[in-house]
């Protein structure tokens, strides 16, 4: 394949990447922004009745199942992928969407079901707490992203217009990274 073609060929390739990739890139470029200015978005937590003595093994291989069937039994509307346990604290993911959250403390168990507000749950996307199809969606992203940068790369040294600036570019990036990352 002569340069020419093969230009073209990543063009198109590079064209298509950012295109399937502008929307969750502008998610992350929103929330990361807000996050940035302090605007993080809210919850509305609302405590729940536990019974008694009511505990949970963590580590049991039948800890999502006897979680699942407590929220039944107590007629909490929780519906979750997988649960994220830490120390004392375990809470249903996703979290974008109503969660119950458990803390143990001395030994009795609490629990509160938290609705985010639409902010909330896309900041809860973004950090990667979104369900689990999600997670495999930003693992293809970050590949096509890879794929995407590195095309537009390869593009710019293809074309002898843009293959200084495009080296310039590069080179200057790599040194403000370099810099704010570990020097600054």
């Amino acid at each position: 394949m002569n340069k020419v073609k093969l230009r073209n060929l990543l063009v198109k390739l590079h064209l298509y990447g950012a295109a399937l990739l502008a929307p969750l890139f502008l998610l992350v470029a929103v929330t990361g922004g807000l996050k940035m200015a302090g605007i993080e978005g809210g919850t509305t937590e609302t405590p729940l009745a536990i019974p008694a003595g009511t505990s949970f093994d963590t580590k049991s291989p039948n800890f999502e199942n006897d979680v699942r069937a407590f929220l039944k039994s107590q007629k909490i509307d929780a519906d979750f992928d997988y649960i994220r346990a830490r120390g004392n604290s375990f809470t249903t993911r996703p979290t974008s969407r109503p969660h119950v959250a458990f803390e143990e403390k001395d030994g009795q168990l609490t629990a509160k079901y938290v609705e985010p507000d639409t902010l909330n749950a896309l900041m809860e996307i973004h950090k990667g707490h979104g369900p689990l199809i999600y997670k495999t969606l930003g693992w293809i992203a970050g590949l096509t992203l890879f794929f995407v940068v590195l095309g537009g790369l390869f593009i710019g040294l293809l074309s002898p217009a843009y293959r200084k600036p495009t080296i310039i570019s590069s080179l200057l990036g790599s040194a403000v990274f370099v810099w704010a990352a570990f020097i600054a």
